[in-house]
């Protein structure tokens, strides 16, 4: 698997293997981050709400990029993604649509 073709390029199509691997790989490594950062700084600090900003920002463009992929796939747009900004019927759609259902 090519990790600089997944996490930043926005041209192409991935299938639900790639598409898992690559979002619990961000998932993980943003987790590992705050968890380092809250023992570095401190948890209840402004510092770590900065920080924990900056993480997001920072997985921001390859979590956007994989998602658009897997939605090439699944023959729709990637200005799919926007569904998410949907309270709870958002987040389910983008699970199920990208997360279970196969591409073409």
């Amino acid at each position: 698997m090519d990790w600089n073709h997944l996490y930043t390029n926005f041209d192409g199509r991935i299938s639900r293997q790639p598409f898992w691997i690559g979002t619990l790989v961000l998932w993980a490594a943003s987790i590992a981050l705050s968890i380092l950062a809250g023992i570095i700084v401190g948890s209840a600090s402004t510092a770590m709400m900065l920080i924990q900003l900056v993480i997001g920002l920072a997985f921001l463009v390859p979590s956007l990029a994989v998602a658009v992929k897997r939605f090439h796939d699944r023959d729709k747009s990637g200005w799919w993604v926007l569904i998410i900004f949907i309270p709870l019927i958002g987040f389910i759609w983008y699970l199920v649509e990208l997360g279970f259902l196969p591409g073409t």
